[in-house]
């Protein structure tokens, strides 16, 4: 069609002004206006009519378009257009509104401002697509006169102006928003910072940017009031926790001392200082800029440092949360907890060299009871200070009281290194205190997948290297565990099985040497399985003194002779007695003497008839505790026995001052008694014995040499596998009624 065969515009543009116009000074770069007619005469004029307008101190830069299919491609390639001049129909009907729709929806442009034109008057778009196309003005050629056209271009632009404005001030916001929520994700000081600081530069665009405090109490041995460095951007990473002065830039040190002082920001052209205070919490951020900060800019960066503020408090906050959930604060080393977390590291490295070791201070609790606690703490102090002095990146905790764990390359973890550490005592106040101590080390190839399997695996190797007398450290290996595995699964069956009745007591007849006559037994504890199987008394009863269960077997042991002792005067057996084996735990018990003499007045026993075997490592114990508690049962009545005599390192002063009335002669030295000059030992037991008015019982007879050699020296009593091996009761009734001829 013809754009401009019916239209009027010989009276287009008509210069209506009033000769009073003014015009502004330029003072900003050009706003973009996009003519877009058919007609290059509407080109011309309008481009006439709007000369030498100045918009809100800027000039207007014209682009011109024939079509709609080329002002498309125009508004496309130029994204800083701010008005289109548009003409409704050219190449068809709609082909304007397909422009309008093209740069809203397609180019998502929200912000151009579009004024429809028209030169045919009855020709007008609808009043939805108006306003469902945010369409700045329509109106007829006829209309725009320079007047209106003025007015309307004006209109338009500073239209744009403020929703760019609100438009840059709401991504500004969304922007401060989503960096503050980024740094609530930082935890410790030296993160929060250096996160500060990025999102700092994205916003002012500084060549350097330094994040300054006082340092005392956030960097470590800082005493002063000098400003530090707590994270820098655009400088050397080495300028970390290190004093400000330390950069030598004397206008970064003024300008952030003077914001301290003024408490309050300070911008210039070349560089800029942000304030910060929130809780008592200060600090400044110093940014040496490459360009003025604009004032919008300016101004969202207040709103972010007011945010900042409150999580510059925070993150201390959190820093001194985290110090007492995570160190020690006697020493200043990470605790238990935090090397639990080192171990996970420990565990997930693919560096086998790495070596995890707990160093445990032996007689620690001496210390603390004979020095005082003061003095046990000044040592802890000064153990930690050593262990700082190892070289290597080495990682260090107190895990316990009296115990430190260390995590670092095997060279440096070695029980060369560490031992060597204790060469030498420890000050601790006045005192030079010298220390030892035992070592678990546990190697990286070794560890379990996380922290705290290594932590019992270590600890497995620590408490090994404790019972080691020739060495004070130890390695873990798998073999370890699984015999510690199989201890507390046996420890386990011990207590279900002993709840439910599985235990015995067997009985190994002890003879009168010359008559043959059965004058009592040693009750011995056997562990029948629910298979049917027995365990050896020499792998439970260690288990059940290491687990204390030993007190209750004991408990049950005296009251189980007891009533056997009460079925054999019932049998018609009242000669014979019942010798039983007691532990060291149970003479540990205050309540050991009254225990006995309630189990026997509790069956009714003559006291005579139940016999207690010691052996020489309980005398080791406490002499003079067991001593006191045998005193006791003697004079109740009960009959003393000494066991395993020779095998241990008992004193013979001790010997003459226990009540015994039997003196045992272990298998030991009876086992070559008949070899020639092999029976010294137990010659000289049987004689002592016999000096010392005790009956004299050897063990572990086998042989008739064995028996013929011990009645020539005038061995008093017998018992072992050559007259019987240990039975049930039951079995030993019927042994009695064919030995004995009373029976």
């Amino acid at each position: 069609m013809q754009a401009s065969e019916n239209t009027n515009d010989d009276f287009l543009f008509i210069d209506d002004s009033d000769g009073n116009e003014s015009h502004e000074e330029i003072s900003g770069d050009a706003w973009k206006v996009l003519i877009v007619d058919d007609d290059p005469e509407i080109h011309s004029v309008t481009k006439l009519a709007l000369s030498d307008l100045i918009v809100l101190g800027s000039p207007l830069e014209y682009l011109h378009a024939y079509s709609g299919e080329e002002a498309c491609k125009i508004v496309h390639d130029n994204p800083d257009i701010v008005l289109v001049l548009l003409d409704v129909v050219m190449e068809t009907d709609d082909a304007g509104l397909n422009v309008v729709k093209h740069i809203r929806k397609e180019l998502d442009r929200e912000d151009i401002r579009i004024v429809l034109r028209t030169g045919q008057p009855g020709y007008a778009p609808e009043e939805s697509v108006i306003k469902d196309y945010d369409i700045n003005d329509y109106k007829t050629k006829t209309e725009l006169t320079r007047r209106k056209l003025v007015t309307t271009v004006y209109a338009a632009i500073r239209s744009y102006q403020q929703i760019n404005i609100v438009s840059n001030n709401r991504k500004g916001l969304e922007k401060v928003i989503l960096a503050s929520a980024e740094l609530l994700e930082f935890h410790s000081v030296q993160d929060y910072v250096q996160g500060v600081l990025t999102q700092l530069h994205s916003l002012s665009h500084s060549e350097l940017s330094l994040f300054c405090a006082r340092g005392h109490g956030i960097v470590a041995k800082a005493d002063d009031l000098s400003y530090y460095i707590l994270g820098q951007q655009g400088a050397s990473a080495l300028l970390v926790n290190q004093k400000l002065d330390t950069l030598k830039n004397d206008q970064a040190s003024r300008v952030v001392n003077n914001c301290f002082i003024q408490k309050q920001h300070y911008f210039s052209d070349e560089c800029a200082a942000l304030y910060i205070s929130s809780g008592g919490y200060r600090a400044a951020i110093y940014l040496q800029l490459n360009e003025p900060i604009p004032e919008l800019d300016r101004q969202l960066i207040e709103v972010f440092l007011s945010n900042i503020s409150i999580g510059y408090e925070n993150v201390h906050l959190f820093q001194k949360l985290s110090n007492a959930a995570y160190k020690d604060l006697l020493t200043g080393l990470p605790n238990r907890l935090q090397f639990l977390s080192l171990l996970d590291d420990f565990c997930q490295s693919d560096n086998t060299d790495m070596v995890a070791a707990l160093i445990d201070i032996n007689h620690f609790s001496d210390i603390n009871d004979g020095l005082g606690q003061e003095v046990g703490n000044q040592l802890l102090i000064a153990v930690a200070t050593r262990l700082k002095e190892m070289p290597g990146e080495c990682a260090l905790a107190r895990v316990g009281a009296d115990v430190f764990g260390i995590i670092g390359p095997a060279r440096y973890v070695s029980p060369e290194s560490i031992l060597a550490l204790f060469h030498h005592p420890f000050i601790a106040g006045e005192q030079h205190l010298p220390a030892n101590a035992c070592v678990g080390f546990c190697k990286q190839e070794h560890a379990g997948s996380r922290g705290v399997k290594a932590l019992s695996q270590i600890n497995i190797a620590l408490n090994l290297a404790k019972k080691e007398r020739t060495t004070s450290y130890g390695y873990y290996k798998q073999e370890m565990e699984d015999k510690t595995l199989w201890r507390l699964g046996m420890i386990r069956q011990l207590r279900t099985d002993f709840a439910e009745n599985r235990l015995e007591l067997w009985y190994q007849p002890q003879l009168m040497l010359e008559t043959g006559k059965v004058i009592g037994a040693e009750a011995l504890l056997r562990w029948r399985r629910t298979d049917g199987k027995f365990i050896s008394p020499a792998v439970f009863i260690p288990l059940a003194e290491y687990s204390g269960l030993i007190i209750d077997i004991g408990d049950w042991v005296i009251n189980q002779a007891c009533q056997q002792i009460k079925h054999l005067e019932a049998k018609g057996f009242d000669d014979v007695g019942i010798s039983v084996n007691v532990s060291i735990p149970q003479f540990r018990q205050d309540d050991f003497v009254d225990n006995i003499i309630t189990a026997i007045d509790k069956h009714d026993v003559e006291s005579s008839k139940l016999e207690l075997e010691i052996t020489e490592n309980v005398l080791m114990d406490e002499p003079q505790v067991i001593i006191d508690a045998l005193e006791k049962l003697k004079a109740k009545g009960l009959s003393i026995a000494l066991d395993d005599f020779g095998t241990g390192f008992s004193s013979l002063s001790y010997l003459q001052k226990l009540p015994l009335d039997r003196l045992k002669v272990d298998r030991a030295f009876v086992t070559d008694i008949a070899k020639p000059g092999l029976s010294i030992i137990a010659d000289t037991i049987i004689n002592l014995g016999k000096q010392m008015g005790l009956t004299v019982i050897a063990e572990g007879i086998e042989e008739i040499e064995q028996e013929q050699h011990l009645k020539t020296q005038g061995c008093h009593e017998v018992q072992g596998f050559y007259y019987a091996k240990p039975m049930p009761m039951d079995e030993f009734l019927e042994y009695l009624h064919s030995h004995n001829a009373n029976g």
